[in-house]
């Protein structure tokens, strides 16, 4: 799942992606984004038509400094991006509940990423497998090793784009609740609710072949944690 985490550049800084409040919060490390990247499942691309703004969830992978989607080519927002639309694409998890004293100072312990960059459509073939396949190993990793990967007709009616991972911003919320000194003393709790991916145990297909057992990627399924508190 992923790639290149350790080693790779910092995200560059721009007028569009510094961070206006909460600076402190701010990351920019290759660590911290590879981190959110490849711990996160969904991503929600923004772009726009030329008429309507859209905000879309999708699937997605990482490769070291390249992040992949894919669908079906009549996709509205993977023609978009492949027509030369600017995407904006955001990962965020959500690590805590933060129950603050007061109303005004609640918030949530979380770690997010925001790219912006221009897209392009894959053509070759050896890299739409690799990205079919780092695709299946981000949703489970090893999986590409058991599925059968797209045949040529497949890749045909796939329509993947590639986003450089360069443009972006990292943010970072971890820790207890920041009440003010004067609510300290009020006889409310305050403290942090943890919250995690949890799997529950896998559901087999109906009809699998005699002698085919749940995959220990399965079985053990589990996101990879990274700052929590």
């Amino acid at each position: 799942m992923g790639g290149g985490a350790t080693g790779g550049h910092a995200l560059e800084p721009s007028e569009r992606t510094a961070l206006r409040r909460k600076k402190e919060r701010g990351r920019s490390d290759w660590e911290t984004v590879c981190a959110v990247l490849d711990e996160g499942l969904v991503c929600h691309v923004g772009f726009h038509d030329g008429t309507t703004p859209y905000v879309v969830p999708m699937a997605y992978a990482r490769v070291d400094d390249t992040l992949y989607l894919h669908g079906a080519p009549a996709n509205r927002t993977l023609r978009a991006l492949a027509d030369g639309a600017e995407a904006c694409v955001t990962v965020t998890l959500l690590d805590g509940l933060v129950l603050a004293r007061s109303a005004f100072h609640h918030s949530m312990n979380y770690r997010s990423v925001m790219l912006l960059g221009t897209a392009e459509r894959v053509v070759d073939e050896a890299e739409q497998l690799a990205a079919s396949r780092a695709l299946l190993d981000h949703m489970a990793p090893g999986r590409s090793t058991d599925a059968r990967l797209p045949s040529p007709s497949e890749l045909r009616s796939t329509l993947i784009v590639r986003i450089p991972i360069t443009e972006g911003s990292a943010k970072v919320r971890t820790g207890g609740p920041i009440d003010d000194d004067e609510d300290l003393s009020l006889p409310v709790w305050a403290g942090v609710v943890p919250l995690r991916t949890v799997a529950d145990p896998p559901l087999s297909d109906e009809g699998l072949p005699d002698g085919v057992g749940v995959p220990d990627y399965a079985a053990r399924y589990r996101r990879a944690a990274g700052e929590r508190g």
